[in-house]
């Protein structure tokens, strides 16, 4: 007689369920996230590869206005 091991106990494997949107006619809505295009996040790093310069512009810009917001305040209220 095998006895059950203590990691599975006496419960019953349970599936996990996956909610599929489905449409006012009840078909199946398709996925964004598997368009044929590629995502979001695939295309931003694709551009932020090509036009390096302006984004390292842009983040140098966005630093030294966010240091020199935070000077500003602390001289201000000190």
């Amino acid at each position: 007689m095998m006895t059950p091991s203590p990691s599975h106990g006496n419960q019953p494997e349970t599936i996990p369920s996956i909610e599929v949107p489905l449409g006012d006619n009840g078909t199946e809505l398709p996925n964004p996230s598997h368009s044929p295009d590629g995502s979001y996040v695939k295309l931003a790093m694709r551009n932020m590869v090509k036009k390096r310069g302006k984004s390292l512009q842009h983040f140098l810009l966005t630093t030294t206005a966010l240091v020199g917001l935070l000077v500003g305040l602390s001289y201000l209220t000190r």
